[in-house]
């Protein structure tokens, strides 16, 4: 059997029918790469497994405990074989040759240690979260409390264009094997959010390029998934900040003075209030 070149992880948790149409998209679109797709399945209770191990052969299967995406994730992690990875979500569809061309585009660029594509909302708007900045402390004020995130999400760039950014979304994060290994995966501290922006920093703190490729595209069907990831509206919310905190303290602490952090740190608070009330009305 030929070694794929690509190894393509599918973390589900209770998607059962998404995760057969992203499936089914995979196969039906991508005929001119070796590639291999291991499912790593959080404990579903939907009959996602057994609907995977009897309609989907080709594809390995393996089970773990529900506890956060980077676990689930991580699962895989001794088990591909491919020289590059895709984290791929199981609420996607796959468009023709995208993961044909982003893999050939990676692979001629030895700079590029992550790319992601053209995300497509059902709306057939695009998916904002695909490029991002980092969060500094002047770009989430502007956002979380202005309401004005331009440029977190470079909107003064066009989405039709290819261009470096800081950081990608976890939906389709496509790195190399070598460089998840180097900087360990993704980081299990992170529990809901902020994973893919932390694995997004590390890659770039190791030197390598991370790059929006909007030539191919696939669907997302934002949230689809994401919902069911934790027990309550709240919970959820409040891991969101969290992952904030978290990420702030791993990552751009020491770039800023004390009271600048100290700034932060009670924006952060202040949020998690907001967050709260929010979640309780809701």
């Amino acid at each position: 059997m030929m070694k794929p070149k690509l190894s393509i992880i599918i973390l589900n948790y209770n998607t059962r029918d998404l995760l057969k149409n992203c499936l089914e998209s995979i196969k039906a679109n991508t005929q001119k790469l070796a590639y291999e797709v291991v499912v790593s399945d959080n404990s579903s209770i939907d009959g996602s497994s057994e609907m995977v191990r009897a309609k989907f052969p080709w594809v390995r299967l393996i089970t773990g405990e529900n506890i956060s995406f980077s676990n689930g994730n991580n699962r895989a992690k001794d088990i591909v074989k491919g020289e590059f990875v895709l984290l791929l979500n199981s609420d996607t569809l796959v468009h023709k040759n995208t993961l044909e061309k982003t893999v050939d585009y990676i692979e001629k660029h030895n700079e590029v240690g992550a790319l992601t594509c053209k995300l497509v909302l059902a709306s057939g708007e695009s998916d904002k979260d695909a490029r991002r900045r980092f969060p500094t402390p002047w770009i989430s004020f502007n956002r979380l409390f202005l309401g004005n995130g331009n440029k977190y999400w470079y909107e003064d760039i066009s989405s039709n264009e290819t261009h470096e950014i800081d950081a990608i979304e976890g939906a389709f994060f496509l790195t190399r094997k070598k460089i998840l290994d180097k900087v360990g995966w993704l980081d299990e501290k992170f529990i809901f959010d902020g994973e893919d922006l932390d694995l997004s920093f590390q890659i770039k703190k190791a030197g390598y390029r991370v790059i929006y490729y909007p030539e191919v595209s696939i669907t997302h069907l934002k949230k689809a998934s994401r919902v069911k990831l934790t027990d309550t509206q709240i919970k959820r919310r409040m891991e969101g900040v969290n992952s904030m905190e978290y990420f702030y303290k791993k990552n751009l602490w020491n770039n800023y003075p004390f009271f600048i952090n100290y700034l932060v740190l009670t924006g952060i608070k202040l949020l998690k209030i907001i967050r709260f009330v929010e979640a309780k009305l809701s």
